[in-house]
């Protein structure tokens, strides 16, 4: 199954899948482009993929010709390869969210990166998550070196056990940013399309809301000035006593008039 996967992964140009960790993360990492940073302090951004297979075929043939240069290799001290190899796997531990989350513990929280996980999940179980990991860790390793070591792919294997425990412990949802395959620029890049499409859904609701209420203040007002304006007021025919003149109304009887003809 390996062989054929090997086969698979160098026609599509995927990484080879092997036992060196070290190696073929460092493939991966050749394959990436990125942006140069030029202030201090400035994470570098993902441009793309470079497609090369020259770093895994290069790596692979300098390993095969080392057994034709053993009569010169054999004068390099084991410290040194020991410390090559030291550097670059230490030099690769940034970006794995394991030893991000180690590095939590020591770290203040005014100091703590952005990391997804960190907004969504309290810390204390951030920290439980990461002791439990770290437990298994150190459990495997001792079996490893031990005279156990030939149940290594057994304990191994007991991990998924533990993994399915840990769902009594925490949430789906918590589960979902601590131990998910997704990446974290890729988390952070959803989680900010979630919240633009929540502040949207808000601001449209406030603006739907105001809109209705300025309807309804329209409607009453409108209802207010017909009230005033379309109801007829009752006419009278009496005029003002005020306003009346005796001496012509005297002259518009009937007796005044006899005596005056």
């Amino acid at each position: 199954m390996v062989a054929v996967m090997l086969g698979v992964c160098s026609v599509m140009g995927l990484p080879w899948l092997v036992a060196a960790t070290v190696l073929s993360i460092t493939h991966v990492n050749s394959l990436k482009v990125e942006s140069d940073c030029s202030a201090p302090g400035e994470q570098p951004k993902f441009l793309g993929i470079r497609e090369q297979r020259v770093t895994g075929l290069l790596i692979f043939v300098l390993m095969g010709c080392s057994v034709f240069f053993t009569s010169v290799l054999k004068f390099i001290p084991m410290p040194v390869l020991y410390g090559v190899f030291l550097y670059m796997g230490v030099s690769l531990l940034s970006g794995i969210q394991f030893f991000d989350r180690l590095k939590l513990f020591w770290m203040p929280v005014k100091h703590q990166p952005d990391f997804i996980y960190l907004r969504h999940v309290p810390l204390r179980k951030v920290h439980f998550f990461t002791v439990i990991q770290l437990i298994c860790l150190v459990l495997l390793w001792t079996i490893k070196v031990s005279r156990a070591a030939i149940i290594f792919p057994m304990m191994v294997l007991a991990l998924v056990f533990v993994r399915k425990a840990m769902d009594f412990c925490f949430s789906k949802r918590e589960l979902s940013f601590l131990d998910d395959l997704m990446p974290e620029r890729k988390k952070k890049l959803d989680d900010a399309r979630n919240e633009a499409g929540e502040e949207e859904e808000e601001s449209q609701k406030a603006t739907e809301a105001a809109a209705a209420a300025a309807a309804a203040s329209s409607v009453q007002l409108n209802v207010g000035k017909t009230s005033d304006l379309d109801i007829p007021k009752q006419s009278s025919d009496r005029t003002d006593p005020s306003e009346i003149l005796i001496l012509d109304e005297m002259s518009q009887t009937t007796a005044w008039k006899a005596e005056s003809l």
